[in-house]
């Protein structure tokens, strides 16, 4: 069974095309990861001159899920190393320019959680493609998918 695609995107084997076509997917995962437009947009950049730059490589691998690696990678990368318990308190108590409680509580989670809930959810990749972008196994995936969704859901319907 063929695995499902972000709308758009072309199917032909031309890496060009591919890599254009995208763009507009590679930018929402990125945005939603670094929660800055041009953040985001410096790491799809990088993405695609990596891409462009290992061209036999694309030859060999089915190319969308190894542009998200690709991705992935670059912004574990640039990640200040373990994010800390204090830098998380303080972007919730920080003024919010952003009125969107989703957008919020997406924040909120933990990278990780972030991440595989983004490409699953958002990007609708398969838990196995979405693993293997991830560098982690299937099984680690879904209990980071669905400790998002669970909290998530307790983020923006809390208890009376």
């Amino acid at each position: 069974m063929a695995s499902m695609r972000p709308a758009g995107l072309p199917a032909e084997p031309d890496l060009r095309a591919c890599l254009l076509g995208a763009i507009p997917a590679l930018r929402a995962f990125a945005h939603s990861l670094t929660d800055d437009g041009a953040r985001g947009d410096d790491l799809v950049q990088d993405t695609l001159v990596r891409a462009w730059s290992d061209a036999d490589a694309a030859a060999r691998v089915d190319v969308i899920p190894w542009l998200f690696a690709i991705l992935h990678r670059r912004f574990q990368a640039e990640r200040p190393s373990g994010r800390g318990r204090a830098e998380r308190d303080a972007l919730q108590d920080a003024p919010r320019t952003e009125p969107l409680a989703f957008r919020d509580a997406l924040r909120r989670l933990p990278d990780a959680q972030r991440e595989a809930l983004l490409l699953v959810g958002a990007q609708r990749f398969t838990y196995g493609e979405a693993a293997a972008i991830c560098g982690v196994a299937v099984g680690t995936l879904k209990s980071r998918v669905a400790r998002a969704r669970a909290r998530l859901a307790a983020d923006l319907d809390p208890p009376p």
